[in-house]
């Protein structure tokens, strides 16, 4: 069989060969296979080495500084320890923050969040579910609204996962920082993507995950300012690795290869968006004859590889079923295996009927324009037929 077209980068994104490359010195009795908490011999400290040169790598690309990066295995553990650690640390701290029980999100979060926001709402917490506006964004007068006297944490994407739109974070985090609200953004969807400076920006916590950014998998990071004076408490204990914040012991190759993963985005990032958002303009003006799509979220305010339309008059499992030759999905891949609509499009407005047969189409670092006009025309033949 021929491999099918991948237009699912939202989803995860194939190693860059640079990143495959460096991840390999750090494997085998001829690399550098050491553990970087062994602080005795040369192994162990050329191991130290790569992992505070990713560190460096990481901090460069959202301009902040190395000591203010905690490895963790993913933005799904980033968010956990940023959300319960905040929540933890303050519950029982004596001052200002002792009352503080009410927390502030979305309802189209990743639902490492909302999960965990669940979670927290069974220990005592109240938490506010801000609905997005049609365009799927989240707007700083909703912020506004929500927070309390009583709010200990905002939690918000910077980029949402199915839909691509970006939220005002700047705006948002000016606000919060002057009420006296911390403030959680996960970023991985728009690391390596969008710009991401943590000096201008008044953001206290940020997640991130490599495998979204042409890095391997099972690895991420979670930006800590240092400057804020916000606590974290810790999560996973054991050796006190990570200054506290996360122990065990660090996957030194998977490090490295996240740290050249941005360094790359860093040198790629500008000329990568303007060649993804002309394959999305591109893609769009080839399906202008099939009448009834519906282009989800706002089109100017999201990252430029992605594409979230909706069918009307075909029934979307069969869609997607017939869409062989095309590696796409229906939405979040921690979601694609369920039948029920996208709680995303649902809270944007979309019926059940188009929500249903709803297809997310994302391209990345390796598509080609000829891919994206084969699909174009994929789609159309697909969509002409099933509506026959």
């Amino acid at each position: 069989m021929n491999s099918p077209i991948y237009l699912d980068y939202a989803a995860t994104t194939p190693v860059d060969p640079a990143v495959s490359e460096v991840m390999m010195r750090y494997l085998g009795i001829e690399g550098v296979f050491g553990n970087p908490a062994s602080r005795s011999h040369r192994f162990g400290w050329q191991a130290e080495q790569a992992v505070e040169l990713a560190r460096k790598q990481v901090a460069s690309l959202v301009h902040c500084d190395p000591r203010e990066v905690v490895w963790t295995s993913g933005a799904t553990e980033s968010n956990n320890l940023a959300i319960k650690g905040v929540c933890e640390f303050y519950r029982d701290q004596a001052g200002s923050y002792d009352k503080k029980r009410h927390l502030v999100t979305s309802l189209i979060e990743h639902k490492a969040v909302l999960d965990t926001c669940k979670y927290l709402e069974s220990q005592g917490y109240e938490v506010t579910y801000l609905k997005p506006d049609e365009k799927g964004i989240i707007t700083l007068e909703q912020v506004e609204e929500a927070v309390r006297s009583d709010t200990l944490l905002v939690s918000l994407m910077h980029v949402n996962n199915e839909i691509g739109v970006i939220n005002p974070i700047h705006a948002i985090g000016d606000f919060l920082r002057k009420k006296g609200v911390w403030f959680h953004v996960d970023a991985a969807q728009s690391l390596g993507k969008v710009h991401i400076d943590l000096t201008e920006a008044k953001i206290d916590l940020m997640s991130f995950s490599a495998h979204k950014v042409y890095g391997p998998k099972g690895v991420g990071a979670l930006y800590v300012n240092r400057h804020s004076g916000i606590g974290v408490a810790c999560q996973m204990h054991g050796g006190g690795h990570e200054r506290g914040f996360r122990s065990g012991t660090l996957a030194t190759h998977q490090l490295a290869g996240f740290g050249m993963a941005c360094a790359v985005a860093k040198d790629v990032m500008v000329e990568e968006e303007k060649r993804l958002r002309y394959f999305r303009e591109l893609f769009r003006a080839q399906l202008t004859s099939v009448a009834g799509l519906h282009f989800h979220g706002d089109w100017d305010l999201r990252v430029a590889g992605n594409v979230n339309l909706g069918v009307e008059g075909v029934d979307g499992e069969v869609l997607l079923m017939s869409l062989q030759e095309l590696a796409v999905s229906s939405g979040s891949a921690c979601t694609s295996a369920s039948v029920e609509p996208s709680y995303v499009l649902k809270a944007i407005g979309a019926s059940d009927a188009i929500a249903l047969s709803s297809i997310r189409i994302t391209f990345g670092r390796f598509t080609e324009e000829s891919e994206v006009v084969k699909a174009a025309q994929i789609m159309e033949q697909v969509i002409t037929r099933l509506r026959s």
